[in-house]
């Protein structure tokens, strides 16, 4: 590489010549692994390096490896300004994934990317601070900027074809050579610590955009629409009975772990815990570890093992299925969208509300959700089942998710700047949304309540994935599955019925008590609200719905009689 100073009186333009295009690959992939990786190197020095001679030279091995791997990529893209132009978008790629990755410990896959393109302003916006626009100045801006002040060399075709292929085996005979003489731990590296490779930037970016892609590219299918309902039964219907009324609160973000009524030390749900006939289940785990699997996933009959967001989308959902058996559904949201569930169901978004006492600058608190209820309900007079969408415990900023009267727990932390602030600050402040989620299903539980002589009641709340509170250096949520924390797939499960509800499905209480510390999951919830509607259909599985094991004799008898 050479510095040039293009002549001129009024100033100097530094360039950087390059005598081919490989070796400006092999700088640009080196400032990639040096200055965008430092979680990547941490973590695995962590796991792989004790001191010795040969953990060092495998580790400078991986080093040369990666840099083999991302300039051999790097040199497949043609021409200078295509080069250029692909390194300067890497560069930013890579700036926003070294902030993820060091200040939330943030793992990139194709899931992570699918949440950045579904994300909306809120939750992008809650995101941006000062360190974020640090990373991508020093680390997005700046290299591009140099990367456009390069210069190469002119040299003919088949000389560059030859200086590549001269790289290509050379760079893959030493990768080979190195892969043999540190087999075992390149073994250890690839099978006990998978997860090492998504901090690894950009390259963890851009194989999970590619694979992204991948899955939503259009074909042949996209235009078709599956309807699993099949045959829809009622064996529990309103004729000579008061209608069925079902409020399903969809939690954001909140971990079972921090909930009081699963055996958490603090004072977390005051409200719930007065509440008579009502049941926490302590061993619920979610589909995902992502609003963007996790809640399509739970209104899916696919279940976890089979689901796929494509698949999904161009299939019917427990709210169809409700619709089709003659129950209203409304879907409340204050979150980023339903993901597709709501599509074909009546919909009210509060995104953009501009309400002084229950929004802040940055969001809508939960209770925005109840405004207008009232009104709604005192036009039902069939079935019908509300779903509440909330923004719940949603991060980093959580104590943007309470008004200021729910501040239990001091002090908080005030900041997206996570590590900017305590363990305790961060906990506290976590920890007042739940009471916070507390508050309003409490609410939630009296207006059902205050209902008993025009309905029979039911309340369901279950969250959509945990989160990591600062557990092994883990912040947010978004893990891949298989290596994600229990703090993130843990989730709480609530239910609550009216007297009259329990009556009219004869559900045996003390069944259901010995129920709540069974393993369930994201999985029952579409069997559990169809049954808990009194509605079966095609996909209907009675082994996975939570409240048919409880069902007295005599109804389940009557249940089959009405199936037939």
């Amino acid at each position: 590489m050479l510095i040039d100073t293009a002549p001129g009186a009024e100033k100097t333009r530094f360039q950087f010549q390059f005598r081919s295009p490989v070796a400006l690959a092999i700088v640009i992939s080196t400032i990639f692994l040096v200055f965008h990786n430092f979680r990547f190197w941490r973590e695995t020095s962590a796991a792989l390096w004790n001191g010795t001679l040969s953990d060092t030279l495998f580790m400078a091995s991986l080093f040369a490896v990666l840099l083999f791997l991302h300039t051999t990529f790097l040199l497949l893209i043609p021409g200078r300004r295509l080069l250029q132009a692909t390194a300067t978008v890497l560069f930013m790629v890579a700036a926003m994934a070294s902030y993820s990755a060091d200040a939330y410990g943030v793992f990139i896959d194709k899931e992570m990317i699918r949440n950045l393109f579904e994300t909306d302003r809120r939750e992008a916006g809650a995101l941006f601070n000062a360190r974020f626009a640090l990373y991508v100045a020093v680390l997005g801006v700046l290299p591009s900027l140099l990367v456009w002040r390069v210069r190469l060399q002119k040299i003919g075709f088949k000389r560059q074809v030859m200086q590549r292929l001269a790289f290509f085996v050379g760079g893959l005979a030493a990768s080979a050579a190195m892969l043999f003489a540190f087999s075992a731990n390149y073994s250890s590296f690839a099978r006990e610590h998978k997860n090492l490779r998504y901090l690894l930037s950009p390259g963890a970016a851009v194989q999970g955009a590619i694979q992204y892609a991948r899955g939503t590219m259009p074909n042949a299918q996209d235009n078709t629409f599956v309807d699993t309902r099949g045959a829809t039964t009622r064996f529990m219907k309103t004729a000579h009975n008061k209608p069925l009324l079902m409020f399903l609160v969809v939690g954001e973000t909140a971990r079972g772990l921090n909930f009081q009524l699963g055996g958490y030390d603090r004072p977390t749900n005051p409200e719930l815990s007065k509440v008579d006939g009502l049941y926490y289940f302590n061993n619920v785990s979610s589909c995902g570890t992502s609003t963007a699997i996790s809640v399509p996933c739970m209104f899916s009959h696919l279940g976890q093992e089979h689901f796929t967001v494509p698949v999904a989308l161009h299939t019917t959902n427990l709210l169809d299925a409700l619709a089709k058996a003659g129950i209203g559904v409304e879907w409340r949201d204050n979150n980023s969208g339903s993901k597709g569930v709501s599509a074909r169901a009546r919909t009210i978004s509060y995104d953009g509300h501009n309400d002084a006492a229950l929004c802040n600058s940055e969001s809508c608190y939960d209770e925005i959700m109840l405004q207008g209820l009232e009104q709604s309900l005192r036009a039902i007079h069939d079935d019908t089942v509300f779903t509440f969408h909330q923004i719940g415990s949603h991060g980093p900023a959580y104590s943007k998710r309470y008004p200021a009267r729910f501040e239990r727990f001091t002090p908080v932390c005030n900041t997206n700047e996570l590590k900017e602030c305590s363990e305790e600050q961060i906990r506290n402040a976590y920890d007042n949304s739940i009471v916070y989620t507390d508050y309003n299903l409490s609410r939630q539980i009296a207006i059902l309540k205050s209902l008993s002589d025009r309905f029979d009641t039911v309340l369901i709340y279950v969250s959509d994935h945990g989160e990591s509170l600062g557990e092994k250096g883990l912040y947010l949520h978004g893990a891949p599955y298989m290596f994600a924390p229990v703090e993130q797939k843990k989730v709480p499960f609530i239910l609550w019925m009216s007297d009259g509800y329990r009556r009219r499905f004869s559900l045996d209480s003390a069944c259901m008590r010995a129920l709540v510390d069974k393993p369930f999951s994201h999985d029952n919830l579409y069997h559990t609200v169809l049954g808990g509607m009194g509605v079966k259909n095609a996909m209907y599985q009675g082994s996975m719905d939570i409240f048919a094991a409880c069902r007295h004799d005599a109804v389940l008898a009557s249940n089959t009689s009405a199936s037939q």
